[in-house]
């Protein structure tokens, strides 16, 4: 520093340091390095496509030459012996022997399409089936659950197909009386036993849970005996009391309770109509009876009350939906023994008397069942006149 302040004025220094070239990533133009590669690159794809003949676009081709003697190639040999011209023909399309196209219904589930055929011989096996048990094809719809009961395209209704016709005497007919036999079809013997102790004209009601249903109750319909349908509803106190499986229960969504119906629905056929089995805590419920009924309604089947619950809305329901509706007077054996029985079945008479006709329920128990035919044999010569409930259910116009 001392040296520079004392040198004379208008000389240079002696020595200067050159300016060092210092390089810093930082400091590099990368942006415009990058454009540059980029530019050089498209340049070089513009030039190939203009100066390369190359219709392949660069991929991989292999040759194989006509002439070869590998294989035996019929059209090559053609064309490497002096023909100018090779013609390839075709001759028309020809089936495979024996093949054959079925039509498949748009609701056909995916695999094995089903052949007309096929359905002709289960539609064919349907109808024995039902012949072979008193019932009327037109009146059955199939289902998941087996065939349950319908209106004919007609309209006719198993209400009134089913129905065992009656006669009553002009002028002065006597007081009638329909009496109900409820707990058929658990019991093979007490079944055979009440179908040929007891006259035609007293109904017999079926539970779904039986064996041999369909047989018994064809059994029971050849004797004359009009049938019903036991459908399990729920009572107050379920589950402690339990009527059985697919109850329909309040509180379920009615596709639900509909499903449960058709499950008993389709155990049997030839019913006329359904009575409830319990149920005191659903028929008072018309938010879940209420969809059941409707399909009673629509199916053209009646409904009975057993008269067990005071409040049930079954007749208001059945008004509404047109179901024909018979609603019982009384309970037959709350006291399964002969006399209580008799005293009931008297009673009954006398409400017989009073309106012109009354319906009783009597359950399946042998000694029921035996008292039962035993006041059958003299009910006429005391001046009634039985029939089946049909014949006292309110028909709606």
């Amino acid at each position: 520093m001392a040296d520079d302040l004392s040198a004379p004025l208008g000389r240079k220094r002696a020595k200067q340091q050159a300016p060092k070239l210092q390089l810093s990533l930082d400091k590099l133009p990368l942006a415009r390095i990058a454009f540059g590669l980029a530019g050089i690159v498209l340049l070089g794809v513009v030039a190939r496509i203009m100066f390369v003949n190359d219709p392949m676009g660069g991929r991989p081709v292999a040759e194989i030459g006509v002439n070869g003697t590998r294989g035996a190639n019929t059209l090559a040999t053609t064309l490497t012996t002096g023909a100018s011209q090779a013609t390839i023909t075709a001759g028309p399309e020809v089936p495979i022997a024996g093949a054959s196209a079925s039509m498949v219904s748009p609701d056909t589930p995916e695999g094995t399409p089903s052949t007309s055929t096929t359905t002709t011989t289960t539609t064919t096996a349907s109808v024995a089936t039902a012949s072979q048990y008193g019932l009327l094809p037109d009146l059955l719809e199939e289902s998941e659950h087996g065939a349950i009961p319908r209106m004919s395209a007609t309209g006719q209704s198993p209400f009134v197909a089913y129905a065992p016709p009656i006669s009553t005497p002009d002028g002065d007919p006597k007081p009638m009386i329909a009496v109900i036999v409820t707990g058929l079809g658990l019991n093979s013997s007490g079944t055979s036993t009440a179908i040929s102790s007891l006259p035609g004209p007293v109904t017999l009601a079926f539970a779904p849970y039986g064996k041999d249903l369909p047989s018994a109750v064809s059994s029971a319909r050849a004797a004359d005996h009009e049938v019903l349908l036991e459908v399990p509803l729920e009572p107050f106190d379920y589950p402690d009391s339990d009527p059985g499986p697919d109850t329909l229960l309040t509180g379920e969504a009615p596709r639900e309770n509909l499903n449960r119906l058709f499950t008993v629905m389709g155990k049997f056929g030839g019913y006329v109509g359904v009575i409830n089995h319990m149920g005191a805590r659903f028929t008072a419920s018309t938010a879940d009876f209420s969809p059941v009924m409707e399909e009673l309604g629509a199916r053209g089947l009646g409904y009975v009350d057993d008269g067990s619950s005071g409040r049930s809305v079954a007749s208001q329901l059945a008004t509404a939906s047109s179901v024909p509706f018979g609603h019982a007077d009384a309970i037959l054996d709350q006291s399964p023994s002969r006399q209580p029985i008799l005293d009931q079945l008297k009673a009954l008479e006398d409400k017989a008397t009073q309106k012109g006709s009354a319906i009783g329920v009597i359950s399946a128990l042998p000694i029921s069942i035996e008292t039962l035919a035993e006041w059958s044999k003299t009910a006429e010569d005391r001046g009634f006149t039985l029939v089946p409930v049909s014949a006292l259910m309110h028909k709606p116009s």
